[in-house]
């Protein structure tokens, strides 16, 4: 910040100092000289008038070159060369054009998107504001339980925390008096590979679960492994015992069989400034609302809140439904499509200040893991969230049950009869949106491969390794195959050279009749098959090669990804329903 302070008078908002230059479609930092600047234009080049550190390149204008762009309204144009009519004084000049239509389309698709901190990362200056945001940020280091880092080119999982603890002034209304922070608000975001889609899975907090034993970074640096409980409320996963979000993650994945890539984490204050620095969030309620332990007073239709009144709406549970955690899950979601939506308006990307307001808000109110705790990083990853298209972000809930165990019903259970489709779509990446794909899920070439003739099972030649299966896949695969198939022509010959996230079959051309077979037998799409070469067995008699990967489920357990996801109880980002 002491950057952006030299130079310039105290009272001047620095969201004021960033202007748009629709040549390059970036924001540059420009500062108003440090004495007050006369009407006669500045020294040429080389003058020693007005030099100094920064002299040139921090002033209102544009750093001079020998072949100045197009003047613009932001950009000022070229000096005078030697001899030509002097410029007239600094204020409106002739010949200025507004930009071109398609070049402000352009600077928008630059801009648009989920989170305002994207837009600082655009020169020297703005570095420096990278590093004071990265200050902002803090970090969990959540061990195993995430990844260190984070891929442009994958399908990834953040879950989402709201906790129940009270920080600040104006939160007494709201959570546990004494709550160490647990996790109230529960939302497990899966982004597909491809970006055309994304799932938002809601967790209610008093789901019925088993949490796991859980390794904690200590203070000191030390692991301490907090005991895991059975038959709680999902929401002590974090806070009791000294809990942290790590342990929420290993919950999820418990519960759900999702691996959890990373965390992101806030309390109440969040909803308040994250609202206010975006102007407000469009909401609607069916009917009136006085609740008078939330304090939320609204009129029937829609409304705008912000600050108190937006925390207010998101946490109250008297107002709408059945007065349950299920129907306030339904107001939240409603209120995070809404605020998804306001993130991404002109209104918000074309107004420097609301983007550097929302950008010290969203960063001050994070907690993340040491994954993505680099700004540059949630930079990355909220380019990657912008990608796709709001009325492909679908909401949903985990599908659950009345606890049969109480008289009174207080918590809940999973379905097992729904759920299992639920998670396993997450898992395949499937959406539950109809999206148009960059491409068809096999191409006619690939789905070829399973048309054509299939050999006997007691002809197949099948070497099996192990590329990311749980340890003893591969002779489980072998038995399966020897004892219940009559694959007898079949070896176990260990680990893979390397790890792959989906089991292959590789073949020669003239075994693709056993290739077909055996993709029958073990349930493979058609995407699984890779012709080319084979090995040659013990007997140096050749043998299509079979790795199972990370989504191996079981021998006999068929690997085809199903194409669509189930019917769910589900809401987009792209709409407005007003709670009820």
């Amino acid at each position: 910040m002491d950057a952006q302070g030299r130079g310039r008078a105290d009272n001047i908002d620095p969201a004021d100092q960033w202007v748009l230059n629709p040549n390059t479609g970036e924001y540059e930092l420009r500062l108003t000289p440090s004495a007050p600047q006369s009407g006669v234009p500045r020294p040429r080049r080389g003058s020693p008038a007005n030099a100094g550190p920064g002299a040139g390149t921090r002033a209102r204008r544009a750093p001079e070159r020998e072949s100045p762009p197009t003047p613009s309204p932001d950009v000022p144009g070229p000096r005078r060369r030697r001899g030509a009519p002097a410029e007239p004084p600094p204020g409106r000049r002739k010949g200025r054009t507004k930009p071109k239509k398609s070049k402000a389309k352009k600077i928008l698709l630059w801009t648009g998107g989920s989170m305002a901190f994207v837009l600082v990362a655009v020169s020297a200056a703005g570095y420096l504001y990278l590093k004071h945001l990265e200050g902002n940020v803090s970090t969990t280091d959540v061990g195993s339980a995430g990844k260190k880092g984070f891929s442009k080119d994958e399908a990834f999982n953040i879950l989402i925390i709201g906790t129940d603890k009270r920080t600040g002034a104006g939160n007494e209304g709201y959570g546990d008096a004494g709550s160490v922070g647990h996790a109230d608000t529960n939302i497990m975001l899966h982004v597909s590979k491809d970006r055309t889609n994304a799932t938002a899975l809601s967790i209610p907090r008093d789901l019925i679960v088993d949490v796991p034993d859980c390794p904690t970074k200590q203070p000191d640096g030390t692991t301490k492994v907090v005991p895991g409980t059975q038959n709680v409320r999902f929401n002590t996963s974090l806070g009791q015992d000294g809990r942290d979000p790590g342990c929420t993650m290993r919950t999820v994945k418990a519960v759900t069989g999702i691996p959890v890539d990373h965390f992101m984490m806030a309390d109440f204050n969040a909803v308040k400034t994250l609202t206010s620095a975006v102007g407000g969030v469009d909401v609607c309620v069916a009917h009136a609302v006085n609740d008078k332990e939330s304090h939320l007073k609204l009129p029937a239709g829609k409304s705008t809140v912000e600050g108190e009144q937006a925390l207010a709406f998101v946490r109250t549970r008297h107002s709408f439904g059945n007065q349950g955690d299920l129907d306030r899950i339904k107001v939240q979601q409603q209120f995070l499509g809404s605020l998804m939506r306001k993130m991404a308006s002109g209104d918000t990307l074309s107004n420097p200040a609301k983007l550097f307001s929302l950008a010290e808000a969203a960063t001050k109110a994070l907690t993340v893991d040491t994954g993505i705790g680099k700004v540059s990083t949630l930079k990355d990853v909220a380019l990657e969230l912008k990608k796709v298209p709001t009325k492909n972000i679908t909401f949903t809930t985990v599908p659950v049950l009345d606890n049969p165990a109480e008289k009174v019903k207080a918590t809940v259970v999973v379905n097992q009869s729904q759920a299992p489709a639920v998670f396993d779509a997450i898992k395949d990446d499937v959406s539950f949106t109809a999206v148009k794909q960059k491409e068809k899920k096999e191409k006619a070439e690939v789905a070829a491969r399973l048309k054509g003739t299939r050999s006997a099972a007691a002809d197949i030649r099948v070497d099996i390794y192990n590329g990311g299966a749980p340890a003893g896949s591969a002779q489980e695969t072998l038995n399966w195959l020897q004892n219940t198939e009559g694959v007898l022509k079949s070896s176990q010959l260990g680990n893979a050279d390397a790890t792959l996230s989906k089991t292959t079959l590789e073949y020669a051309p003239d075994q693709a009749d056993q290739a077909r077979k055996l993709a029958d037998l073990m349930g493979l799409s058609a995407s699984a098959l890779k012709p080319g070469k084979s090995e040659k067995n013990s007997q140096g008699l050749p043998a299509i090669v079979l790795t199972l990967g990370k989504d191996f489920k079981g021998a006999g357990v068929s690997l085809t990804t199903p194409t669509k996801a189930p019917e769910v109880d589900k809401s987009t980002a792209d709409k407005t329903v007003c709670a009820s």
